[in-house]
């Protein structure tokens, strides 16, 4: 009797093992998809270009809101050590751009090899900004568009959005007007190929009734704009050949805009989407943030 019973204790633990070996829990199955947020140090004055403060609420909403999501925001500039990107889902750039020194540029051979591994490319604001002659085919390749000096322009106004394409991106977000440094007349992919606009209004011409300038007002986009009213893309998505994404944002001025629902909500569907995680049918939700929450996000300068 003792032998059989020692011989189906012997069978029931073995049973056991293999059934370990088989069925890993949870956690070893389904790993979380890595976004990394890149913020720049904040420039301009308070309320203005809050890169930490944005990426802290934006990061903060994506891990309360999807579990199958870690945000880590990288403060300050490029990482010191950038494996901290390898893996990534998805990076967002929210920082200062502008020439050749574009932090993406200055580190375009780690930037190519996330991009090779199929990484979501994400810009907002000023870091679509970039020297066309030193990395414009580059944004073109890894995001679709980019804004370019003496052919873009960056004004402040109050762009009006009341339609939306049928995109994963656009799930849940509801008509929305809102006041921000708009950039528009971007370059973009030769025929817009792979680019999905989401975001699109026609600029009102008081935006362009500055003289000629790098940023301010050019010939090209008065004859879009004023002569052929052409709606401007304001914000988008990229597939690439390679079926990895990427999008771009050209609002994000100003920090109190993350109080609208509408607009962080189309951003946050935006920065899933890049990651390639399932963007939900109402989109991504996330709390209102209040007054006290949005001054505790900002620098301490006036």
């Amino acid at each position: 009797m003792d032998r059989i019973f020692t011989f189906i204790l012997s069978f029931i633990l073995l049973c056991n093992i293999a059934n370990a070996q088989v069925k890993p829990t949870a956690r070893e199955t389904v790993a979380k998809k890595r976004i990394i947020f890149i913020a720049g140090p904040d420039s301009h004055g308070k309320g203005e270009h809050e890169h930490n403060g944005g990426c802290t609420l934006l990061a903060k909403a994506l891990n309360d809101s999807l579990p199958g999501v870690e945000a880590i925001i990288v403060r300050n500039g490029w990482p010191p050590d950038e494996s901290v990107l390898d893996n990534a889902a998805a990076i967002v750039f929210y920082l200062d751009g502008g020439g050749s020194d574009h932090l993406e540029l200055v580190h375009a051979a780690k930037m190519e090899k996330l991009i090779a591994d199929g990484t979501g490319i994400v810009n907002l604001h000023f870091s679509l900004e970039v020297a066309a002659e030193a990395g414009g085919d580059r944004f073109l390749k890894w995001i679709g568009g980019y804004f370019e000096t003496n052919w873009s322009v960056n004004p402040v106004w109050e762009a009006s959005f009341a339609r939306f394409p049928g995109h994963p991106v656009s799930r849940g977000v509801k008509p929305f007007t809102i006041l921000d440094e708009w950039y528009y007349h971007m370059r973009f992919a030769p025929g817009m190929k792979g680019v999905t606009p989401i975001l699109q209004a026609l600029p009102p011409e008081s935006t362009l009734d500055k003289p000629d300038g790098t940023h301010s007002n050019n010939p090209a986009v008065r004859e879009a704009v004023i002569t052929r009213k052409e709606p401007q893309t304001l914000a988008w998505a990229f597939e690439r050949p390679d079926g990895g994404r990427g999008f771009g944002f050209t609002g994000g001025h100003m920090h109190k805009n993350w109080q609208n629902d509408n607009f962080r909500k189309l951003v946050l569907n935006a920065i899933a989407w890049a990651a390639k995680t399932d963007v939900p049918a109402g989109g991504v939700p996330s709390a209102t943030p209040t007054d006290n929450e949005m001054n505790a996000l900002t620098k301490r300068v006036n």
